[in-house]
């Protein structure tokens, strides 16, 4: 599906805590919502339950032709037969994941702040890098790391799609699109919301304004 790999939009991210049930009615909501890619996070639970979950999330993925990457782990993406892995600057090399997932997967890379980082994961083959957070949330706390500026520079160094990350709302979301982010991750604002599909649709009108 990497040639499908949309250009622009929501990136939306799984939350903990959810059980199975509650977890996939509100993975359906935000596809329904029109969400670029889903991301599935969990930190959580044991490798036989994340994959039953990845499997069942796919399912609903492809039900709606939206690429389903996986957190940290390119053997559970390649178990689930997912579109692709995300990657933290721990859990293993580029290409280490290309050659287990295939050149038409979908790789991502976390930059942090640090365009230096994002331009050797380009290097490597990253389909996307992304920087964060942007601002204080509860999945990643602490002070804002990233600045727009950021963003701004990754389109002048960079050939390869920018993910924002943190605390994005409603509100200081626009910014960071404005200022180049090709995708906003976020978590929070759509599987906390009293209307996931709407919450989704408010942040998509952002990327057409």
């Amino acid at each position: 599906m990497k040639n499908k790999f949309p250009s622009k939009g929501l990136y939306a991210i799984t939350p903990n805590g959810l059980d199975a049930n509650t977890l996939y009615a509100k993975v359906e909501q935000a596809l329904q919502g029109g969400i670029a890619l889903l991301q599935y996070r969990d930190k959580t639970n044991a490798a036989e339950e994340k994959l039953q979950r990845a499997n069942h999330l796919h399912t609903l993925c492809l039900k709606y032709s939206v690429p389903l990457i996986i957190n940290d782990d390119p053997d559970l993406a390649l178990a689930c037969k997912a579109e692709g892995v995300h990657l933290g600057q721990v859990d293993g090399s580029v290409q280490k994941a290309r050659v287990l997932l295939g050149d038409s997967a979908i790789i991502g890379v976390t930059c942090h702040h640090d365009i230096s980082l994002a331009v050797t994961a380009q290097q490597q083959g990253a389909d996307y890098v992304a920087f964060g957070r942007f601002y204080n949330s509860n999945t990643k706390p602490g002070a804002p790391l990233a600045t727009t500026e950021l963003l701004t520079q990754a389109k002048t160094e960079l050939s390869i799609p920018t993910v924002a990350i943190g605390g994005i709302n409603h509100i200081n979301a626009q910014a960071l699109v404005n200022m180049g982010a090709d995708y906003i991750a976020v978590i929070e604002k759509i599987f906390l919301a009293n209307d996931i599909k709407n919450s989704c649709q408010r942040f998509n009108h952002l990327f057409e304004a």
